[in-house]
């Protein structure tokens, strides 16, 4: 199963946005160890996006993203050894997360990724500009095997037919070794649905399959925790060989 690498930063506690991140420079870093870090398969780089939010699942959350960062691999022990103290990835990270061109605190998270099939992935180039709506579970299931089985049962299904979507991910919570000097993030389960741009996401949130999508939210195995959604510009990299 591919895992992918989070890091994550936030806006401070009041709410108040940080100078603008510059995808250039976090672009630049992630190409940086290409062919160096062997399992490492793609990179995105996700900043705010302005989206009208007609989602009626989506809640007030205090601190908003500023920046995410998913890097992909294809092996697990692979992505543990590029994350210690002399692997690939190591450096890199390190690197970003003390730059002072950003000025930003990260978290990391190591998750385990669920592609699911969508109607028409096609479209913009793949290694174009998207418009991601990026959602996380941050407090517990009372039983996660329940609520996982639930959850990857019947809702990928209902979101899969949202018009415009492109890509459909799920991540689960793993446990990891990490030479990282920086905190570690717990989300319980974290989705990714993409689209276009950011028309196309209001496009969708505002269909009719938001009313099925509620219902089978409403039918979810006890949870307690907040559940922030967050529309994010996407920008892809691809670093498998060409």
């Amino acid at each position: 199963m591919e895992v992918c690498l989070f890091l994550l930063t936030h806006c401070d506690d009041a709410g108040k946005a940080r100078p603008p991140v510059d995808p250039l420079l976090l672009e630049a870093a992630s190409r940086e160890i290409k062919g160096l870090t062997p399992g490492l398969t793609r990179f995105v780089i996700h900043l705010p996006a302005e989206s009208p939010d007609s989602d009626p699942l989506s809640k007030t959350h205090a601190s908003s993203p500023c920046c995410a960062l998913q890097w992909y691999f294809d092996d697990l022990g692979l992505l543990e050894a590029a994350l210690q103290a002399d692997g690939a990835m190591h450096g890199i990270v390190d690197r970003i997360t003390n730059a002072a061109e950003f000025n930003l605190t990260f978290a990391q998270q190591v998750m385990a990724v669920r592609p699911f099939a969508t109607p028409n992935p096609g479209g913009a180039d793949p290694r174009a500009e998207r418009c991601t709506y990026l959602v996380s579970y941050e407090g517990e299931a009372e039983d996660f095997n329940a609520w996982l089985t639930h959850y990857i049962t019947h809702h990928p299904p209902l979101m899969a037919q949202l018009p415009g979507i492109r890509e459909l991910e799920i991540y689960t919570r793993l446990e990891y070794r990490s030479g990282l000097s920086i905190p570690r993030a717990t989300a319980m389960q974290r989705n990714k649905v993409v689209f276009d741009n950011p028309e196309a996401l209001a496009a969708a949130l505002a269909s009719p399959i938001r009313a099925h999508m509620k219902q089978d939210f409403n039918a979810f195995p006890p949870y307690s925790g907040p559940t922030p959604h967050f529309p994010m510009r996407s920008i892809y990299g691809n670093l498998k060989p060409t």
